[in-house]
């Protein structure tokens, strides 16, 4: 025979414990009975914990992809104003406003370009990058390219 006890609980509580042992198969005596299991193994902690770490490890996995990502972008946007910078000669006196002008037209085509390329879903720097990215690991991951001799000699 089990032992009966009598604690006293929050009438929130025993609210809660009413409509949750309405359930078939279930009774207040089995709620709390496997609730104190739970308690006293520590179960409850264990799977919270569990939850926690898978949590953060997919931000850590996300918050990395971001950083990838943000270098990346920076590191495009640094050889871009390099190369412009070296190649683009300087405009005379005369012309600037027609280079303005014609600046300000590619530049409006330019944002058009990238509204269309996010609002469909294509990313180009994106898929371009994870080309390089696979290629590379390809390549690192091959036995023969690592040791320049052929893995099966």
């Amino acid at each position: 025979m089990k032992p009966r006890i009598q604690p006293y609980i929050s009438p929130e509580t025993h609210h809660r414990l009413q409509a949750m042992a309405k359930r078939p198969g279930l009774s207040e005596s089995a709620i709390v009975d496997r609730a104190l299991v739970a308690y006293f193994s520590g179960e409850a902690d264990n799977q919270r914990e569990a939850a926690i770490n898978r949590r953060l490890d997919r931000l850590t996995r996300q918050f990395g992809r971001i950083e990838r990502d943000n270098l990346v972008l920076a590191e495009t946007l640094a050889t871009f104003v390099h190369y412009f910078l070296t190649v683009t000669p300087p405009v005379p006196a005369n012309q600037v406003e027609a280079a303005r002008a014609k600046g300000d037209l590619r530049f409006d085509l330019f944002v058009r370009q990238v509204a269309e390329a996010l609002r469909s879903g294509q990313r180009i720097l994106q898929n371009a990058v994870e080309d390089v990215t696979a290629e590379a690991t390809s390549f690192e991951s091959d036995p023969e390219h690592l040791s320049g001799e052929r893995a099966d000699a």
